[in-house]
């Protein structure tokens, strides 16, 4: 990947150097860049911190940053535990936003190696601590860091409308969205994951901190016990008892073919990809009334084993044709996987990274969760045309209702000495 980054305009942000804006966090750290304040809440874990046991299992799993060709948090296997945060910028500066960009990114290599942002104990007794601490001892815990950018970036604000990817736009009205204005939309997003919940909220924690003056925090929704897996990695379950991510885009070839952006007109995306975020409000206490065999109608698979209808095993390839005695689809039409079955819709498929919530009790008295839902593709058309098939026929809509929703651009990865997004700015 080429290194491809355009300096700062001196007159834009006193006292920033061409050498200071592309040091490390430590460097960061020396020439005053990074500071304390806070641009919003980031949000808190309701949950149990991982036990000791496991804490120390995964310390030391780290994931190499620089000098990738695309962004950690993508194709990684996913962790146990995920804090996604969107902002809003409040800065007219573009060279503003270039330098957020490059501190994050610089505060990023720091903390997926397991280390503090900078002096995490300043010599001088009234300096502002460059990292907030409650991730000392915990390790790197396997953390990555992805961030996208929202089309909101590339309105008249920074003169960027010409860079804007021609696929990156507002997502449009979909059958059965509910969506609430509080959970939708955001010019940035970040999507830390981790082993430790206590490290991914360290490092959403630490990177708003740095926003302050440039942007504020929008929406957030903390997750946890995945609900997609990776290749070496046992099916974890959703909220509502079922395997989630059976079927998920898990090879280098599927990666290629749905993932990742190649010859694109905007080609400081190439490498990159398109992040769809939905956060989609489960109604447990009804769902739980169900009877099983009517749950399992509704998704197209054993509650148990996770085998389609049509056969025996979780791995199973599902037959959509096959009939019950009665002449009745074992599989219904209007089932979960049928619908979204890359057979049935001219192949397409979605990689899902995707994370159950939960946020205690909602205003009439229920449990408030449900699932964070996360995934990656080269064209975001190909989530519209499967929600849009979801929202209208989907029996599960009985059960569920998505309430936020935003689409962001995820640059490739950075080169060393380089930032996130560089490109952009060439």
């Amino acid at each position: 990947m080429a290194d491809d980054t355009t300096p700062i305009p001196e007159d834009e942000t006193p006292g920033l150097s061409r050498r200071s804006f592309f040091l490390g966090a430590g460097g960061l750290a020396a020439s005053g860049l990074i500071v304390g304040g806070a641009a919003g809440g980031a949000g808190g874990f309701a949950l149990a911190r991982a036990t000791g046991s496991e804490t120390a299992a995964t310390a030391d799993v780290t994931y190499p940053f620089f000098d990738q060709a695309h962004q950690g948090g993508i194709q990684t296997e996913p962790q146990k535990y995920s804090v996604f945060m969107t902002y809003d910028l409040t800065t007219s500066s573009r060279a503003a936003v270039q330098v957020l960009l490059a501190r994050w990114t610089a505060a990023i290599a720091q903390m997926v190696k397991g280390q503090p942002i900078g002096d995490p104990e300043p010599t001088n007794p009234e300096a502002v601590a460059l990292d907030s601490g409650e991730a000392q001892g915990l390790g790197a815990q396997g953390l990555t860091v992805t961030l996208g950018l929202g089309p909101g970036l590339f309105d008249s604000r920074f003169g960027l409308a010409s860079k804007r990817p021609a696929l990156l736009r507002q997502l449009p009205t979909l059958p059965s969205d509910q969506l609430q204005k509080e959970y939708t939309g955001g010019d940035l997003c970040l999507s830390a994951c981790a082993d430790d919940p206590q490290v991914a909220y360290h490092a959403i924690r630490n990177l708003t901190r740095m926003a302050r003056g440039t942007a504020t925090t929008s929406w957030t929704v903390t997750g946890f016990g995945r609900a997609s897996a990776g290749p070496s990695q046992q099916t974890p379950r959703n909220l509502l008892g079922f395997k989630d991510g059976t079927r998920n885009v898990v090879d280098d070839a599927d990666f290629a073919r749905w993932v990742w952006l190649r010859d694109q007109d905007q080609n400081w995306m190439n490498d990159g990809t398109y992040l769809v975020a939905r956060k989609i409000h489960q109604n447990i206490e009804i769902w739980d009334t169900d009877q099983i065999s009517d749950q399992e109608t509704v998704f197209g698979r054993t509650k148990g084993e996770g085998a389609p209808l049509s056969g025996h095993r979780e791995f199973d390839t599902p037959n959509f044709t096959k009939k019950d005695a009665a002449g009745n689809p074992v599989i219904s039409p209007t089932s979960h996987i049928a619908l979204a079955a890359h057979e049935n819709n001219g192949g397409i498929k979605i990689h899902r990274r995707s994370y159950n919530y939960t946020e205690g009790i909602d205003g009439v008295g229920q449990i408030d969760a449900g699932l964070l839902f996360i995934a990656f593709m080269n064209d975001p058309e190909h989530f519209i045309k499967l929600q849009t098939k979801l929202g209208s026929v989907d029996r599960l809509n009985e059960y569920i209702k998505h309430i936020g929703s935003a689409l962001f651009a995820v640059p490739p990865g950075p080169d060393t000495g380089s930032y996130i997004g560089a490109g952009l700015f060439s």
